[in-house]
């Protein structure tokens, strides 16, 4: 009988023990769904204290070439309930990118509060900031209330992370705190190509630098196409996403609306930027390589006539083409803020390659690679104009020198200077 209360207290001693531990694991998973829920609702919250404006001529003046340095205040090792979009299902595929995360604190602090705005971009303003290391960064902050700008950041995030190369802006690193998300950049001092296009305060773009803009453009857009694994469609470009940096140097930013060409290639709605669309892709919602070629033929015609694509220039472009035939004559749609200071040959060469990129039918565009090649040789062959003219100029001191040196040094006597002097009257007459 003895055994019956000893068995009965443990019993109930079990149940008891196992009774409490239920109740603290339902108190710990109560709070855990609280504050998941909690943070759900904050990060679907998006700021949007400056209105974004339209795609425009000046937008997006950012980005120089300045690197990270090893004492950057960059946030590391954070565990998945901390990363910008907690409780998105995609946050630990940004967090695979490898791009740093810097705090909010930071950059509120390298803006002045938010305070150095330098621009204003397609999805939200952009701010020049001033790292504690010392180097100068540029801040994109997404002010949109879509889940399409979240999904905006994400891709360029994920794309930027792997994307390395001289015509493509850096991405150093991104924030997604108190319901901001935000992209921050090397700075590119000389700002975007359709201020320097448009903004009369500015020095117009030499000849030669348009050129030189061109194939820096081309060569970025070629490897998105050619040498990135899987390819990329940027989707997007145009003056204002053409950053310059301290050297002239151009690099091919705005990632936002880009897609690797695998995936996605059909949207049910148009993206990109009027005057730059490629009319198949209009028609079709298929967007491909040939599209980003349609748009960098606007960008070459963009480049020698000066005038926004929005404004009519394809317009004018093919009122062109019907006395030029495509070739050679388009003189005629110049920029005048060049004042005729350009190389006709050139001109000219550039101008049917950008007829080509426009060419309605896709097929009939050339690639990427074809482009660059083009290109290339245009400068070589400017290279090498220059080199000649060098080498007569040279030639021509040689003989003027040698011609004058006899007149110095040797004595010439009388009865053959008369001579000299009446045959060179005989050769006159």
């Amino acid at each position: 009988m003895k055994g019956e209360p000893a068995g009965l207290i443990i019993g109930i001693s079990i149940g008891v023990v196992i009774g409490v531990v239920l109740a603290i694991s339902g108190f710990f998973c109560l709070r855990y769904h609280r504050k998941r829920s909690q943070i759900g609702n904050s990060s679907s919250r998006r700021a949007a204290t400056i209105p974004i404006r339209a795609n425009g001529a000046d937008s997006c003046s950012v980005l120089s070439d300045s690197t990270i340095g090893p004492e950057s205040p960059v946030k590391s090792g954070r565990n998945a309930a901390s990363f910008w979009l907690d409780g998105f299902r995609k946050s630990n595929v940004v967090s695979a990118s490898g791009i740093p995360e810097y705090s909010y604190k930071d950059l509120q602090k390298a803006t002045y509060n938010f305070t150095t705005l330098i621009g204003q971009g397609a999805f939200g303003p952009v701010y020049k900031a001033q790292m504690s290391t010392g180097e100068t960064v540029a801040v994109k902050v997404l002010a949109t209330d879509s889940k399409q700008g979240e999904k905006e950041f994400q891709t360029e995030v994920m794309l930027l992370g792997r994307l390395h190369h001289r015509n493509l802006v850096n991405l150093i690193g991104y924030c997604a705190e108190k319901g901001q998300h935000m992209l921050i950049y090397v700075y590119m001092s000389k700002g975007s190509l359709a201020s320097h296009l448009y903004n009369e305060n500015r020095e117009p773009l030499s000849w030669d630098l348009r050129v030189n803009i061109a194939l820096d453009v081309s060569r970025g857009l070629e490897y998105l196409h050619d040498g990135a694994v899987p390819p990329v469609i940027h989707r997007d470009i145009k003056s204002s996403n053409i950053l310059l940096d301290q050297s002239m140097r151009a690099r091919v930013a705005d990632f936002g609306l880009s897609r690797e060409e695998m995936v996605d290639r059909h949207a049910a709605n148009v993206r990109g930027t009027f005057g730059y669309l490629d009319p198949e892709y209009v028609s079709t919602r298929a967007f491909t390589k040939k599209s980003d070629v349609y748009s960098f033929g606007v960008l070459l015609f963009e480049l020698i006539a000066g005038r926004n694509p929005q404004q009519g220039l394809m317009e004018y472009v093919e009122l062109a083409a019907m006395n030029t035939e495509g070739k050679v004559g388009w003189e005629e749609i110049v920029d005048s803020r060049l004042d005729g200071k350009f190389d006709a040959q050139e001109l000219n060469e550039v101008a049917a390659l950008g007829y080509r990129c426009v060419n309605r039918v896709p097929k009939k565009r050339p690639s990427m690679r074809d482009i660059v090649q083009v290109l290339t040789r245009i400068l070589k062959s400017r290279h090498s104009k220059k080199h000649h003219h060098k080498s007569l100029s040279a030639m021509t001191d040689e003989v003027t020198i040698d011609v004058d040196q006899p007149e110095t040094n040797t004595q010439i006597p009388d009865h053959r200077r008369e001579e000299s002097v009446e045959s060179t009257m005989d050769y006159e007459v």
